[in-house]
């Protein structure tokens, strides 16, 4: 039995995948993995990402915290912000990542420091993410809804 997976973001479904073999998901408590029949479970997320396996195919994901629910048979993922990690502009997170350095080294008042704090994290995470993706040479990807749309 395969597990369908759905990733859903506050602008509309992202991914669609009804036969999927593996998610590696970032728990609040550490990644981790989801195969079909697994104990049912609801969980809190993590910024980083997440990883959905079929076969040889493999999609990746970078989701901004929110909530996972599992199921025998379904992963639905309900992110506060996602995007697909093939999506992410390398030199638009390292200019991020620089930009909210420099504030920070500038100095802010703190009222101003919690959304500068959220984009360097943000950035450091797609920046990582992209190092890992990229070091998985030859994998393909499933697909996501995207791509469908396109078709049509």
């Amino acid at each position: 039995m395969p597990l369908h997976v759905q990733i859903v973001t506050q602008d509309g479904p992202l991914f669609d995948e009804p036969a999927a073999d593996m998610v590696l998901l970032p728990g609040s408590e550490g990644e981790m993995g989801i195969l079909p029949h697994h104990a049912a479970l609801l969980s809190t997320l993590n910024f980083g990402e997440l990883r959905v396996r079929k076969g040889g195919a493999e999609e990746s994901f970078i989701v901004y915290g929110g909530v996972v629910e599992v199921r025998p048979d379904r992963v639905i993922v309900l992110a506060d912000t996602a995007e697909s990690s093939y999506e992410v502009d390398e030199a638009k997170a390292q200019e991020a990542r620089e930009r909210a350095e420099q504030l920070m080294r500038e100095g802010l008042p703190a009222d101003r420091m919690a959304p500068v704090i959220q984009e360097l994290r943000r950035a450091q995470i797609q920046e990582n993410v992209l190092r890992r993706v990229r070091s998985r040479p030859g994998t393909m990807r499933i697909r996501t809804i995207e791509d469908e749309n396109e078709k049509s």
